[in-house]
């Protein structure tokens, strides 16, 4: 018999060519325009059925040099494993593409098992992780080897994505342990992606992120013989996504540095990479400097050179350019009242030359122009937009000095120094920015550390920067929660230091009953911007401060001993009797009607165009507080001119958004079979429908998940006292269903905004981040619309205008996990679950579950024609020890998490 050869090991992958990857391989190309999730392109031409066309795509990309060719249908309006299955099988007739072998590219594994029938030869899943756990990493682990696939494995675990040098490392390690020593996976069969996130974010701990990654790959191919690293490589030049010929640079300089460290293969566009020796000395210095963290100032420098480069620096001109004859301190009080940044920095100068020292160029024109912002805001003659711009001149300028003050020593102190920060376990911070500029505007210094921020950090910096004031927010009700511990740790640790809180879920009510009296030190709550810098002022001012408390503790008392009152005079129904008086949905009578596409659904392929028509502007107004309805607000005689101005920009800067890619909606939807049992209602699978084991039958199967919802019990004169489980059909009655989605705008906005914050931008900054916001519940607004008449279909003949929908003149309801119908946000891990959120558009949730990132949205679908909104308003201990019951909950932790709804005093009294 022939002796078997004993052949190195080497990574074997196949089209009808084979492809062997080993030490002595170039480096593979993978290429990324056959994706419906990352070219537009594609996924235009699959969604229009040009399946001829987008072969043409994956020819281009084999003509570039791509060697393994991504593909990937993850499209909320495709059937994705018909898709894949079809433009496999096209590829496959094309013989300069089916040489090559397939990366299979898939978050759906019905999608990758079908993608891996389809090939020819051997092909590459992508990916696999330890995101939901060992057991599940080990089950796809073992699926890949039965197809006899290699695998891309994610440096991603229960803990999230790794972003640190020991986490890649320790993530692949512990990863390539299971798949070799305990799996029997074949080294050679792993490609480890360390994560390339993207540099020159404006946030300092981002800076290292391309070396990390590097050494990282160095390291992992040390560790794990054999195994083979890749990563997406455009994820690194993200910040710089307005300038293509920096991107390119930025891709062929950390290529050439990454396989020098050992990387092995890539995702990146083959057809437009450079050659690493052709780059110009002017552009390769200043973007290695960035990519490998050699230069503080390498990313404002590249900043500029992308800028250059692209024509993108925009010039503000004002039609009148007669104040530029005035003197020069007289052109910086006009730059920033009217928000001109265009010549700040030139003017700045040339005032340092002029006066004695740079410190009296802050405190003498500077300070001129931002005391004419803070009077005129004051006194209601100039809004928050254009404070806001004023603000971004002010750092612009200030910024031009900092270098010459260092040489001064001199001390920006200012009126005081106040520490802000979004409370952990929350991720939004518009308010708080917000808040921060207009009293950087008014002359105080700010520290502000961010959002998800530990009480012992917060305390740390308090006492670390000497701050003469702590500034809490929070969006989310477990926020509050976090405040009154907040409060709590400052009163055992002795701090005197005053407490503002704020927030949309914070109130004067709550700050009085559940804030003020844990901590002994003046306690405020501050209802918006325009009053911050009062308060501030008055706390910071030793005559007019203990006046001011002792009437605000007033107020306080006050409103515990009305709240106190109403307790007492309005007592609750026993839960029991509340669920006698519940809402009788006419079953008997009512037949819910069956989705036409029952089960899970990705919504991935929706536009910022197709949005449009559904934003809702007036939340936008309110957010730089101007107060009114839209479009009626674009008339007032007082923020009419102001409102017009910041709908053109905004308008302008969600097209610059939408033409960077910067917006991604994305969303997913379920319906599931359900019924209610008392108060619960139960989630079933899809496919138990056609058994009726979801209706209560002997051989019922187990619900997929179980919802909680909570009763009214305030005493309802003639009305119900309602629960969401009312509108879901009783358990052995009639066959209903449920649904739930979840949409989001993206991660790419943060990554905006920190960019913006870093050019000492708020004003585009805060932008940016109200219209993810619009963008995200315009989102919400359009899948439900979808849901209504398609998905579920019980609608398909609705017609309504955006201010219809708006007003909610359709039938059906999407309440939120945490808002007043179902107000325990813990409900959302529920819904996340059962949808993979996480994994399918990757939103996803902190440990007092908000939403991550901020502009995402998520709630059920009730389509009962009676179905309402309410609020569950004011809890019985009884309800709260059964719902404690249900959760499987100590009372403590229950008494916790709806202590907002709380009508008695809890057991620990807090």
């Amino acid at each position: 018999p022939r002796r078997l050869p004993d052949l190195p090991t080497r990574t074997r992958l196949s089209g009808l060519e084979p492809l062997s990857i080993g030490p002595e391989s170039l480096f593979v190309n993978v290429g990324e325009r056959t994706n419906v999730t990352g070219s537009r392109r594609f996924a235009r031409l699959i969604l229009d059925d040009d399946y001829e066309t987008a072969v043409d795509v994956a020819l281009q990309q084999v003509k570039g040099g791509a060697q393994i060719l991504d593909v990937n249908m993850d499209e909320g309006l495709l059937d994705s494993v018909t898709a894949i299955t079809r433009y496999l099988n096209l590829l496959a007739s094309e013989p300069e593409i089916s040489r090559i072998p397939v990366m299979v590219d898939s978050s759906d594994w019905a999608v990758v098992e079908a993608g891996l029938k389809t090939l020819q030869g051997k092909g590459v899943v992508n990916s696999i992780s330890m995101k939901d756990g060992e057991e599940a990493f080990r089950q796809r682990a073992r699926e890949v080897r039965r197809f006899g696939a290699a695998a891309v494995v994610m440096a991603f675990d229960e803990q999230g994505q790794a972003d640190t040098l020991s986490r890649r490392v320790e993530i692949c390690s512990r990863a390539y342990r299971i798949l070799v020593e305990e799996e029997g996976f074949l080294p050679e069969d792993i490609i480890f992606d360390p994560n390339v996130f993207a540099v020159a974010t404006g946030i300092e701990e981002h800076n290292d992120y391309g070396v990390l990654f590097i050494e990282a790959v160095r390291q992992i191919k040390a560790l794990c013989p054999h195994a083979l690293t890749s990563g997406g490589i455009s994820n690194v030049s993200f910040s710089f996504r307005g300038s293509p010929e920096v991107r390119e640079a930025m891709h062929a300089a950390f290529l050439y540095h990454g396989i020098n460290a050992g990387l092995d293969m890539g995702i990146v566009n083959a057809g437009a990479l450079p050659v690493y020796d052709d780059i110009p000395e002017e552009l390769l210095i200043p973007v290695e400097d960035v990519l490998l963290a050699r230069d503080a100032e390498a990313t404002e420098t590249l900043t500029r050179i992308a800028s250059e480069r692209t024509g993108t620096t925009q010039h503000r001109m004002e039609e009148d350019l007669s104040w530029r004859d005035e003197p020069v301190r007289d052109r910086l009080v006009h730059a920033l009242v009217n928000g001109i940044d265009a010549w700040i920095e030139e003017d700045a100068e040339k005032a340092r030359l002029e006066l004695p020292r740079a410190l009296d160029v802050i405190e003498g024109p500077l300070m001129d122009g931002m005391n004419v912002v803070g009077d005129r805001f004051g006194s209601g003659r100039m809004f928050l937009p254009q404070v806001v711009k004023s603000a971004r001149v002010m750092k612009k300028a200030v910024a031009h000095l900092v270098p010459h003050l260092d040489a001064e020593q001199a001390d920006l102190s200012g009126k005081g120094k106040i520490l802000l920060a979004t409370v952990k376990g929350d991720v939004h911070d518009i308010g708080k920015n917000i808040v921060g500029v207009v009293l950087q505007c008014n002359g105080y210094e700010i520290v502000d550390l961010g959002v998800m921020i530990p009480t012992e950090q917060i305390l740390e910096a308090a006492r670390n920067h000497e701050v003469d004031m702590v500034g809490l927010s929070g969006l989310i009700t477990p926020s509050l929660n976090q405040m009154v511990h907040v409060a709590t740790e400052m009163e055992r640790l002795g701090f005197t230091t005053p407490l503002l809180i704020g927030g949309a879920t914070t109130s004067r009510a709550h700050t009085a009953v559940k804030i003020e009296e844990c901590y002994s030190g003046p306690t405020v709550h501050v209802l918006d911007a325009s009053r911050a810098v009062g308060v501030v002022s008055t706390l910071l001012d030793r005559e007019r401060r203990p006046a001011f408390m002792e009437e605000t503790r007033r107020e306080y008392a006050e409103l515990r001993d009305r709240r106190a009152g109403r307790v007492q005079k309005t007592a609750l129904l026993t839960i029991e009797e509340a669920r006698t008086r519940g809402f009788d949905g006419g079953w008997p009578k009512y037949t819910p009607p069956t989705p036409a596409s029952p089960g899970i659904h990705l919504l991935n392929d929706i536009s910022v165009a197709d949005l449009r028509p559904y934003i809702d502007w007036t939340p936008f107004f309110k957010t730089w507080e101007l107060h009114g309805t839209y479009p009626e607000i674009m008339e007032d005689e007082l923020v009419g001119e102001t409102a017009r101005t910041l709908i053109d920009e905004a308008m302008t800067l969600l097209t610059q958004m939408d033409e960077d890619g910067v917006l991604q909606p994305r969303a997913v939807v379920g319906l599931f079979p359900a019924h209610s049992e008392g108060d619960d209602i139960h989630l079933f699978s899809p496919s138990d429908v056609a058994t009726g084991r979801d209706r209560g039958s002997e051989n019922q199967s187990t619900p997929i998940a179980v919802l909680r919802t909570l009763r009214q019990q305030f005493r309802k004169d003639g009305r119900a006292n309602l629960a969401l489980s009312d509108f879901v059909a009783p358990k052995g009655s009639q066959p209903d269903w449920v649904g739930g989605f979840a949409v989001t705008s993206g991660r790419l906005v943060d990554q905006l905004s920190a960019r913006f914050e870093a050019e000492h931008d708020d004003y585009h900054a805060i932008m940016s981040k109200a219209l993810a916001d619009r963008i995200a519940e315009a989102l919400a607004e359009y899948v439900h619309e979808h849901v209504r008449q398609v998905l579920w279909g019980y609608a398909a003949d609705e017609t309504f205008d955006n201010d219809a929908l708006i007003a909610e003149a359709y039938r059906g309801i999407r309440p939120a996990p945490g808002y007043p119908a179902c107000p325990d946000h813990s409900e959302k891990r529920v819904l996340f679950d059962i949808l993979r959120a996480e994994e399918s558009i990757g939103v996803t949730l902190t440990e007092t579950y908000a939403m991550a990132p901020g502009a995402s949205v998520s709630g059920w679908y009730f389509a009962h024609p009676e179905a309402r909104y309410f609020g569950v308003g004011r809890l019985g201990r009884d309800q709260v020890e059964d719902y404690a019951r249900r959760k499987r909950w100590s009372l403590e932790d229950a008494e916790r998490w709806l202590a907002p709804n709380l009508g008695y005093t809890p057991t620990n009294g807090t």
